[in-house]
């Protein structure tokens, strides 16, 4: 199993240096599988899809702050032997990817923020229920109730709620106390690093006003909008996904050795 830094991910094709690392975070109680394979597996690309401290795989326990995780990115950087890399994050890891190109731009070669937003609010209904081992399953169920577009296959909602009940009650709950105490709004215009932005047009959990508001402040950034696809844009609409990662990867300057 391969860990780096505490962290288990997995690699496509890691050994090709000629093109830059890309680094996938999922979202709040997610793990590595919220990436489908066209994405985890983009062809001709180096991609490293992980799983977030106690999440999935991954060993040791959840954080309840975006440092605290953007902390753990860096670590698996180190440990990975990346000096720096395309950072593509889903909503809470759309923040943590924000955090770590706001304190160390040197890290960071590109952004990817797909259904995420400067500010994350949580709901309070929701962070109530995820309080509460007891009432897990009705934050799980109040979450994918706003997660995906009306279009999204029965299937596609019940694998994703079998997931996220797979992930322990306190590390969900921790997820959604670093969302929510997340702002970074009034800091955007420092940010450097080539970014995309990724938003499904019926996105209700982070609207497409956020997606625009990122636009709008990060300097150089474009944003793209996917039509029929909510929250979980990247499980509704993976081809979509990957062929706009693709194009922008593809756009970022890249010496072997950065």
């Amino acid at each position: 199993m391969p860990l780096a830094a505490g962290l288990y991910y997995l690699a496509h094709e890691a050994e090709s240096v000629l093109r830059p690392p890309v680094v996938l975070i999922h979202g709040a109680g997610g793990d590595h599988l919220y990436w489908p394979p066209q994405i985890r597996r983009l062809p001709n690309q180096r991609i490293f899809a992980l799983d977030l401290p106690g999440h999935g795989r991954s060993g040791g326990v959840g954080h309840q702050s975006i440092e605290d995780y953007a902390t753990a990115i860096l670590r698996f950087l180190e440990a990975a032997g990346l000096n720096a890399a395309v950072l593509v994050g889903h909503s809470m890891g759309g923040a943590i990817a924000l955090q770590l190109a706001l304190h160390h731009p040197q890290r960071v070669l590109g952004l990817g923020l797909i259904a995420s937003g400067a500010r994350l609010r949580v709901a309070p209904a929701i962070l109530q229920n995820a309080s509460n081992p007891s009432t897990h399953d009705e934050a799980v169920a109040l979450i994918l109730a706003w997660a995906f577009s009306p279009q999204a296959p029965p299937r596609l909602r019940e694998l994703a709620a079998r997931r996220m009940r797979e992930t322990r009650p306190t590390v969900l709950y921790g997820d959604f106390l670093a969302c929510d105490a997340f702002n970074v709004m009034d800091q955007l215009s420092r940010l450097t690093a080539p970014t995309l932005i990724l938003c499904g047009s019926e996105d209700r959990m982070t609207p497409l006003k956020f997606s625009e508001f990122l636009r709008d402040n990060i300097p150089a950034a474009r944003l793209e909008v996917v039509p029929h696809a909510g929250h979980m844009v990247m499980l509704e609409q993976p081809q979509a996904v990957a062929d706009a990662l693709a194009g922008f990867l593809a756009s970022i300057p890249y010496h072997p050795g950065q």
